[in-house]
């Protein structure tokens, strides 16, 4: 059936038809139709495609009822467990004391379960709209809302579990590993505005040597200039012998 969905997912131009002809074989046993398929495959897409989805819509219907028979028993007790239908003030009360005082990521738990009741009632808002007694919603189309549901109720308890139990000054937990990655993604980023700022520190004493070079290169030059200076000296004496 994984197969089968895929197949339908595909585009239609993406098809291997021969594999959904072998497909339609599988499910069917049908031996005739597989050959009318395998000699004009093209022709026969949409019917391939039709024989196909009839199969797995049936599939679906089969395998789906029961789990979801379970998973709404379990979303009722999750129900009753939350007092989802009206406004929890268990929750409210569930704040601890000493609030202000926790982590912020242990604050945080606090705030995303608030967020996460909020999702669990929508979501019980849509299945009562799916309800057998409303609707003939099939089995597959409330699948989806009892899974995430029943997903965010795990969520929920493992973050009171958490927040409750957390002791003021104690490490979080797992913080051994957050920590160490925490600190591989901050060693770069830290390292990055330091480069940036040492760029300049660092071109500056770069500019440096090259006035150096040209200070040194003065010297160089200078030292023409001290002898030009002294050959002016030195005719001031000869002239000064002349006279004499």
């Amino acid at each position: 059936m994984p197969k089968v969905k895929a197949y339908l997912d595909a585009k239609p131009e993406e098809r291997n038809l021969e594999e959904g002809a072998l497909m339609v074989l599988q499910l069917t046993n049908n031996r005739i139709m597989y050959q009318n398929f395998m000699r004009r495959p093209k022709q026969y897409a949409s019917r391939i495609e039709y024989e196909l989805r009839k199969k797995y819509q049936f599939y679906l219907q089969q395998v789906t009822h029961e789990e979801v028979k379970e998973m709404s028993a379990q979303v009722e007790h999750i129900v009753e467990e939350h007092h989802i239908t009206s406004e929890n003030e268990e929750f409210k009360k569930g704040k601890r004391v000493d609030h202000d005082a926790l982590p912020v990521e242990i604050q945080a738990l606090y705030a995303e379960n608030l967020s996460l009741m909020q999702q669990m009632r929508r979501l019980h808002t849509q299945l009562q709209l799916f309800s057998v007694e409303n609707s003939t919603c099939p089995d597959s189309e409330r699948y989806p809302f009892l899974k995430e549901l029943i997903a965010l109720d795990k969520r929920y308890h493992a973050n009171w579990e958490q927040y409750d139990h957390f002791k003021v000054g104690a490490p979080l937990p797992e913080q051994p590993k957050e920590t160490a990655e925490e600190h591989v993604e901050e060693h770069p980023a830290d390292n990055t505005p330091k480069k940036a700022d040492e760029a300049p520190a660092d071109d500056t004493p770069k500019q440096k040597p090259t006035p150096a070079t040209e200070t040194e290169a003065k010297p160089a030059d200078a030292t023409p200039v001290k002898k030009a200076a002294k050959k002016p000296a030195t005719k001031k004496a000869t002239s000064k012998t002349t006279k004499k």
